[in-house]
């Protein structure tokens, strides 16, 4: 007889606590390397948190899934083509990612200053220059904390203007390819405005002018927000915990109209409808604990994940996401761990595509909202 084992240590079902539950496996092939032909044609996953329930449409349905006297509430963050490709005076190739205005307030009107990320991070020091063309060119400036650059463009032309000149569209790295002409379009919501993004909000890229005109004629509401999305949306959670997990920071923007808008949709019974997880980290950022949300702008690193008391948001539309993503942990925040996850298995034996431009899903919330506080 063999050794035994005494008091065998008890495998934990998975439940959303630990940072390994949020990993799936995805069949090569399925990240969704270029959009649909219309942005509309995408599929929709529709998900009932109650009854676990999941039910198969395509994304124009959402003419007939939205109540009248609902409310869509969309990211007007317009990607910027932040992404610079250049040479050091070597010769050798470098790259540019711009994050955000260094120190300026009015991000539709930026100054030359950037926050920004470089490769190769070894050989761009402070004094270096990388030569994008003839007309632009940027100085490392000094070194941030976490590896990141003060950089400067020096060039005689506007600083958006220079962008929309010479920068890239800034792909998902996982995409695999360069960016390509249909990225400028493709790759930006058709309601996008005020420049500051350098990830799409892809849940609203799915939205056509045409949509949106037969969901205001049907008596859906829409209201706005504006949440520029960092490049720390695409990076895993490392830790084991996820309570360990350093949130990255974005900047929110909630105007006066869509606080309003939200109050009389709530006080009339019917439900806010998130156009992503943006719209949804931008809301309960902006929310106090008695459930006022707040006009206003600031900064959030609010990090949304089982178990968390949503307290505006109703229904939620958004793209599948990474595994280990605090994407995908909100997302299971709002549906619950275990109906989210088995979504996910679902989504994949049904061929749905993944990721920025891939197919989209649709979760009611638990309850509809009950006034201030919640579900």
């Amino acid at each position: 007889m063999g050794p035994q084992l005494t008091n065998p240590v008890p495998i934990s079902k998975p439940d959303g606590t630990r940072v390994a539950d949020y990993d799936y496996e995805l069949p090569e092939g399925r990240i969704a390397r270029y959009p649909a032909e219309r942005r509309d044609e995408s599929r929709l996953l529709v998900l009932d948190p109650l009854s676990g329930a999941v039910r198969d449409r395509a994304f124009r349905d959402l003419v007939e899934l939205i109540p009248p006297g609902d409310l869509l509430v969309v990211n007007e963050s317009r990607v910027m083509p932040a992404r610079l490709l250049g040479v050091k005076p070597t010769g050798a190739p470098a790259e540019i990612l711009l994050l955000r205005p260094a120190g300026a307030e009015d991000w539709s009107r930026p100054g030359r200053s950037w926050e920004a990320l470089v490769r190769p991070g070894s050989k761009l020091k402070p004094g270096r220059t990388v030569v994008i063309s003839d007309e632009l060119s940027v100085a490392i400036v000094d070194g941030l904390e976490g590896g990141g650059r003060i950089v400067r463009l020096e060039t005689d032309l506007d600083p958006l203007e220079a962008l929309e000149r010479f920068g890239h569209v800034p792909l998902p790295p996982y995409l695999g390819r360069p960016d390509q002409p249909l990225d400028r379009k493709r790759y930006q919501t058709v309601y996008a405005r005020t420049p500051g993004s350098v990830a799409a909000p892809t849940a609203g890229l799915h939205f056509t002018e045409g949509l949106l005109s037969e969901l205001n004629a049907r008596g859906v509401g829409r209201a706005v927000i504006t949440l520029h999305v960092g490049p720390g949306t695409f990076r895993p959670v490392e830790a084991e915990d996820p309570a360990d997990h350093h949130m990255h920071t974005e900047v929110l923007e909630i105007p006066e109209g869509t606080a309003e808008a939200i109050a009389a949709v709530h006080a009339s019974g019917g439900r806010v409808w998130a156009v992503g997880t943006t719209v949804v980290r931008a809301l309960e950022s902006a929310t106090t604990d008695d459930g006022e949300l707040r006009a206003g702008s600031g900064v959030t690193d609010l990090f949304i994940r089982p178990p968390f008391r949503f307290r505006v948001v109703d229904a939620l539309i958004t793209n599948f996401h990474l595994p280990r993503s605090t994407l995908l942990m909100l997302v299971a925040a709002f549906g619950g761990y275990e109906a989210v996850m088995a979504a996910y298995d679902e989504a994949v034996r049904g061929g749905y595509r993944f990721y920025s431009y891939g197919d989209a899903m649709l979760l009611y919330g638990r309850a509809p909202h009950s006034g201030a506080g919640g579900r």
